[in-house]
């Protein structure tokens, strides 16, 4: 039987396991020693989500020739945070030129902020929910609010900000980037610093 950890072959042992859920609860006592979460697992290239978890868990080892395990560690977690929050500060300070850019005929540039930006927050988001995995990030808050309505009262700003791209209001677009876009941006940014 092979054992792959994130796409890594590994050498595993097995000991009084029987079943595959034996091998599933021995696996994830190891991940939680190891600050480690599973975020996935395959067997014989079979997803095991979690509508199948439990019948598959009550299944035997006979003939099954390999275990995939994708996990994410808290480690990972402040790497991924630590680049975010640059990228944040970053962001912040190229959405200011944004207006400028598209005035100036830049609008290549502007463009790619604006990009960087969906990039940005989809990234951010994703961190956020594998972070949830570790009890000590569930409780993540930027300015005083719960991470969802933080993206909530954000989320209508962007659209605003789409709409105003669309209709080259340069000036709905400057102010929106400079009051409401940048210091959310930072607020990120101090968020994830905070943790570190």
């Amino acid at each position: 039987m092979e054992f792959y950890l994130n796409d890594e072959k590994i050498d595993v042992t097995l000991e009084d396991e029987k079943t595959v859920g034996d091998v599933l609860k021995s696996f994830e006592l190891t991940c939680e020693q190891s600050d480690a979460a599973v975020i996935g697992i395959k067997i014989d290239s079979q997803n095991i989500t979690a509508d199948v978890f439990d019948e598959v868990s009550k299944k035997s080892l006979d003939g099954i020739k390999k275990f995939e395990f994708s996990v994410v560690t808290k480690q990972n977690i402040k790497d991924s945070m630590k680049k975010l929050a640059e990228l944040f500060r970053k962001l912040s300070a190229s959405m200011m030129n944004v207006p400028v850019e598209l005035q100036s005929g830049k609008s290549a540039q502007a463009h790619e902020s604006i990009k960087n930006l969906a990039d940005s927050i989809d990234e951010f988001c994703h961190i956020a929910a594998l972070a949830s995995l570790f009890q000590e990030y569930t409780k993540i808050q930027i300015d005083s609010k719960p991470f969802h309505e933080f993206f909530a009262d954000f989320s209508p700003v962007l659209s605003d900000f789409e709409q105003a791209l669309k209709t080259n209001d340069t000036v709905s677009v400057g102010d929106l980037a400079e009051y409401e876009i940048c210091p959310r941006l930072n607020s990120i940014a101090d968020t994830l610093e905070a943790i570190l």
